[in-house]
């Protein structure tokens, strides 16, 4: 028997290859579209049993080929890109494609978990998982909102468990070739270390620069919110995927650039002598988003710790700092 894990070669979708990997589950069928080929690397290390375009998944799905033969489907193939215009593309993408396998999945009785998205809450100041505290800011929030929208007409009648996740802003390893859209953990360092500085917005919606906040979670404690789900008691429904802790973009920042100081044997520093030295700089917000982004994020976690998760968060502090140290690994030198 095999599980399924769309997006595979991706940020998120890799991650969880190796959270099956290190519970020793290699009969994975790793489902993507390697348009963007550098995203091979992401499943370089991982253990599949095969790999699919997500095409010739669909076609191969619908002709019965894999009646009986899957443990589990864990979607997160997705159009991410929350500037993406295409809504045609991002609808086709993100809400029919989520709903011709979970279709599948019914049929089958076979689990099906998800990835879901804050992007649902819009500019919202409430982040439960309910209609009213619901209003996408664009169309990807809306995509995913919708099919969001179709599991709650479904879950009465389900065959088989199926659990979806609002993931809030996820960063960690195997996320570079998500380009503009990589966490702001990953430009933070790019950022310092060929410029010397991290850039960040003035202050807006209220906040001071840099001062916007957003529920920032490491990849790793993702995945471990997966596996805790994944075969086990059917805790069928919608969960936020957050620490719970709204941080700055400054401590996202701050983390990036001590992190990197400390490799390189300089002392850490307070945002306050970041800024003064000029190694976090605000920059004018961009006209593009004004209406359109989200200012402050926090995952209410009472349904998630209702359905039984226990497991504590990493906090930007030590996060980033281990994500930095990765990605410090990866570049070869401080």
């Amino acid at each position: 028997m095999y599980t399924v894990v769309t997006g595979a070669a991706g940020f998120i979708g890799s991650q969880i290859v190796a959270g099956l990997n290190a519970r020793g589950v290699t009969e994975i069928i790793a489902v993507d579209n390697l348009e963007n080929a550098d995203k091979f690397r992401n499943l370089v290390a991982g253990e599949i049993a095969d790999y699919l375009d997500k095409r010739e998944f669909l076609e191969r799905l619908h002709a019965g080929q894999f009646d009986e033969a899957i443990d589990a489907v864990l979607h997160q193939g997705a159009c991410s890109d929350t500037m993406q215009t295409d809504g045609r593309y991002m609808m086709d993408n993100n809400y029919r494609y989520s709903r011709v396998l979970l279709d599948w999945c019914q049929d089958e009785g076979v689990p099906y978990l998800y990835a879901s998205s804050a992007a649902v809450y819009g500019a919202g100041r409430v982040f439960r998982e309910a209609r009213e505290c619901e209003v996408p800011l664009n169309v990807y929030g809306y995509s995913k909102f919708l099919f969001d929208q179709h599991v709650r007409r479904r879950l009465r009648a389900r065959s088989a468990p199926v659990v979806g996740f609002r993931y809030f802003n996820v960063y960690g390893p195997n996320e570079a070739h998500k380009g503009r859209m990589a966490s702001v953990a990953f430009h933070a360092f790019n950022q310092f270390r060929e410029t010397g500085k991290v850039k960040l917005f003035v202050g807006s919606d209220g906040y001071g620069d840099g001062e916007q906040r957003r529920d920032f979670i490491h990849v790793d404690d993702v995945v471990a919110v997966n596996m805790h789900f994944l075969g086990g008691k059917d805790a069928s429904g919608i969960y936020n995927c957050g620490t719970g802790r709204a941080q700055t973009f400054n401590d996202v920042a701050r983390a990036v650039v001590n992190r990197v100081r400390a490799a390189r044997g300089e002392a850490l520093l307070a945002l306050e002598a970041l800024v003064a030295q000029g190694l976090i700089e605000y920059i004018p917000f961009p006209a593009q988003l004004v209406g359109r982004y989200q200012s402050y994020t926090e995952a209410d976690l009472e349904r998630l710790r209702g359905a039984g998760y226990a497991g504590e968060f990493m906090p930007v502090e030590d996060g980033v700092a281990a994500y930095v140290e990765r990605l410090l690994e990866g570049a070869g030198a401080a």
